[in-house]
């Protein structure tokens, strides 16, 4: 007959053992994050080719609830069922397999970056002070610049592959291949062309987000209100949604830049002016008032300007 003591240390045993190591954890994030890499990717891939500008479909006439007629460019079903119809349904998927490799590579590195940080530094015992917003953002900052420059040469070969829909080429395949002409053609450099804009804009969405949240929470939600803690818990949502638009524009130059003059149709004239830096993409995107090209996948429209010196 077993001890209580034995019974004890039994317990315990399995308690440990059923309780996931780190490294179960850092096992379901990674196939969790490549399984909403692939299931998300169609998505990106009709927002990129929409980014760099190309409508391979004609827009077609409407009216909005006021009447006013305006031009319909095609949402995100169409141009899906577009890429399907040239290259088949495999087609939705170009340049998925560096997008893989970067969402565990961020994984990895926002895991492990994340613990060195935790380590350094000490927790706040004020919970809703400024002081503990800014620490936690700057943590934040750091391991989202680390995971980003660790990322962003394959998030430049996954937007190259994509792009190449564009022209119909075949310069950018694998991985391997990709590494090999960036590096042999552009150097160390080609694998980070974006990587400023990029990084801005993440930087700023980090930032105001969490600030805005914390001055609305401490400021404007009134704490004698019964849902005060429920409506707390959804402003840092409702945050990213609205300053993520607002820092949009970068993201989209970024990504503009990846192609851009990398001997793709969809980077070079007449398809696109070649930039010498992503300042002279903003300008030239502002000029043109599209800076927020590719932001929505449905009801894009542009207005129908001088319909009656052209219709007869």
């Amino acid at each position: 007959m077993e001890s209580p003591e034995n019974l004890s240390g039994q317990e315990v045993g399995v308690e440990q053992d059923a309780t996931p190591t780190l490294v179960d954890v850092d096992t379901a994030l990674l196939l969790l994050g490549a399984g909403v890499t692939a299931i998300t990717h169609p998505l990106l891939y009709v927002k990129l080719l929409i980014q760099v500008g190309h409508e391979p479909l004609p827009p077609t006439v409407g009216t909005t609830m006021f009447g006013r007629r305006v031009l319909y460019l095609p949402g995100f079903f169409s141009y899906a069922h577009h890429i399907v119809k040239v290259d088949g349904k495999r087609g939705l998927f170009r340049g998925l397999s560096p997008r893989i490799v970067s969402s565990a590579i961020s994984t990895v590195v926002r895991s492990k970056v994340k613990q060195q940080v935790e380590l350094l530094s000490k927790r706040d015992e004020l919970q809703t002070s400024l002081r503990k917003v800014l620490k936690e953002t700057s943590h934040e900052m750091i391991i989202q610049c680390l995971s980003r420059v660790a990322t962003h040469p394959f998030h430049v070969m996954s937007v190259r592959c994509m792009a190449q829909f564009v022209g119909r080429e075949v310069k950018y395949g694998g991985i391997f291949s990709c590494i090999v002409k960036i590096f042999k053609e552009e150097g160390v450099a080609g694998f980070y062309v974006g990587l400023i804009p990029h990084v801005a804009g993440e930087v700023l969405f980090l930032w105001f987000c969490n600030l805005l949240a914390h001055f609305i929470n401490t400021y404007a939600v009134d704490e004698s209100f019964t849902q005060a803690s429920a409506i707390r818990s959804y402003t840092k949502f409702v945050m990213g949604i609205a300053v993520s638009a607002l820092t949009y524009p970068f993201m989209l130059v970024a990504d503009i830049m990846a192609v851009n003059n990398c001997g793709l149709a969809a980077g070079l004239p007449p398809h696109s002016p070649i930039f010498k830096s992503w300042l002279q993409c903003w300008n030239h995107l502002s000029h043109k008032d599209q800076l927020f090209r590719g932001s929505s996948f449905f009801f894009r429209r542009v207005p129908v300007t001088s319909w009656s010196s052209t219709e007869g």
